[in-house]
């Protein structure tokens, strides 16, 4: 790739722009925020682009996908200033926090695999309370109320009393964290678990969405391929 930098290969802006489907500002938006290297100056003050401006643009916008726009600009940033520790090691957390939302959607389905649908047995009309709770779960009801702090079960309090009153849904995130703790999970883990069970408005819903979180996960991380494979190309390209 970098014999083909000849002195007479110049792009103009516009050039470079069409060549990706963008617009001649996004280019020069891309080159003052770092992830282009400077561009040389005609007499009269105008961009040229070289093959080398294209090689970074095609690596820039593979990393998009994988990595997101802040993490892929830093990484090129890295890059153009000669700095490729600093854009490995962007790149390696971007591949722990894929192999860590691997591991979330791994306990989530193994949770809801093993969980006992009659474990925390019949859900009163008007909520549970936190002892018979605890005794169906086979826990302390100092545990429920540790889970409570950690934000991982939201009973409300009874206007009256101020006791806790666990509704389906409360009784529902204990079950689920009762059964990741037996699993081994520590409560910063299951936090997540919890908040995608919410987000999806449910267990029978989740078990829906789980087939289309494997597709986005698989999806990042063919992206992360794809734009390591540019990154490689950019990097043989400035020598």
């Amino acid at each position: 790739m970098g014999k083909k930098l000849q002195s007479t290969d110049r792009l103009r802006p516009v050039d470079l722009a069409r060549g990706h489907g963008l617009s001649t500002q996004a280019v020069r938006n891309y080159e003052e925020a770092g992830i282009l290297p400077a561009a040389a100056r005609t007499p009269h003050g105008y961009r040229t682009y070289t093959p080398l401006h294209d090689s970074a643009l095609r690596a820039f916008l593979a990393l998009l996908p994988g990595h997101g726009h802040p993490t892929a600009t830093a990484i090129m940033r890295a890059v153009n200033e000669s700095k490729p520790d600093e854009a490995f090691r962007l790149i390696d957390e971007s591949h722990a926090q894929l192999l860590e939302d691997r591991r979330t959607l791994r306990d989530v389905e193994s949770a809801l695999r093993d969980l006992d649908p009659g474990s925390a047995g019949p859900t009163e009309p008007g909520g549970t309370f936190i002892g018979p709770l605890a005794r169906r779960l086979g826990i302390r009801p100092a545990t429920l109320r540790a889970w409570e702090d950690a934000g991982l079960v939201r009973p409300r309090r009874d206007p009256r009393t101020g006791y806790r009153v666990y509704d389906e849904a409360a009784v529902r995130d204990a079950r689920l964290t009762h059964q990741l703790r037996r699993g081994g999970s520590p409560l910063e883990r299951i936090a997540p678990l919890i908040a995608h069970v919410r987000a999806a408005g449910g267990l029978a819903p989740l078990e829906a969405a789980l087939a289309e979180w494997h597709g986005r996960l698989a999806a990042r991380g063919r992206a992360m391929l794809a734009g390591a494979a540019e990154l490689e190309e950019y990097l043989r390209a400035r020598g």
